[in-house]
């Protein structure tokens, strides 16, 4: 099972993917949604024919898959996650801020690639990664204002789904941003259990 991991979570949310695009709430929030999801789908299968991550790495990438297809399909401000609001008494909902905190969980496979491909030091590495992952948060939030702005009706709304936060931009970017911390924090955990490739001498080592 373990070898055929990618390809059987690959299956999974392909399906998924299909089901959650039948009938979704807006076609147009759809695929505003689902375009930044299709392509990083699409770019892990094609990369996994010259570079196999590890199942951790893949099951962490899965989350965000998952989760942003469900806010594609609901509109992320309409998600069914009432149980969470009303049980810590949020005044809004918060599933947009769980799927940015998994954006950071891709600071993981990142400093694995480089760590794998023996790019760099470690240290130098998880730092790189949380800094791309940064990077991207605030890319990302860049495009849902120029998006809303061009839209410039309620799907632009929706897409942006600051749900009446001012701050929204700068706590989704936090989320990121700790998600990121978490994920290179794991990564500093097992780095020595990930395979590298030898070095020109041909010899297997990790760097401390």
């Amino acid at each position: 099972m373990a070898r055929w991991f990618p390809e059987a979570l690959a299956a999974a949310f392909a399906a998924f993917f299909i089901l959650l695009g039948l009938a979704p709430v807006s076609r147009e929030v759809w695929w505003a949604e689902v375009i930044p999801v299709l392509v990083v789908f699409v770019s892990l299968v094609v990369a996994a024919r010259r570079f196999r991550f590890s199942n951790l790495a893949y099951a962490l990438m899965a989350v965000w898959l998952f989760l942003h297809t469900i806010g594609g399909h609901y509109t992320f401000a309409n998600v069914p996650f009432g149980f969470v609001t009303e049980l810590f008494g949020f005044s809004r909902n918060h599933f947009d801020r769980m799927a940015h905190f998994t954006v950071g969980f891709y600071a993981f496979p990142l400093a694995e690639y480089l760590w794998r491909r023996r790019l760099a030091h470690p240290a130098v590495i998880a730092v790189f990664a949380l800094t791309m992952i940064m990077a991207v948060a605030c890319a990302y939030e860049i495009i849902e204002w120029w998006y809303a702005a061009a839209e410039g009706g309620q799907a632009g709304i929706e897409f942006l789904g600051s749900q009446g936060d001012v701050w929204d931009a700068q706590k989704d970017m936090l989320a990121d941003t700790l998600g990121a911390v978490a994920a290179v924090a794991l990564f500093w955990t097992v780095r020595r259990r990930l395979p590298v490739e030898p070095d020109r001498a041909g010899v297997y080592r990790h760097d401390r």
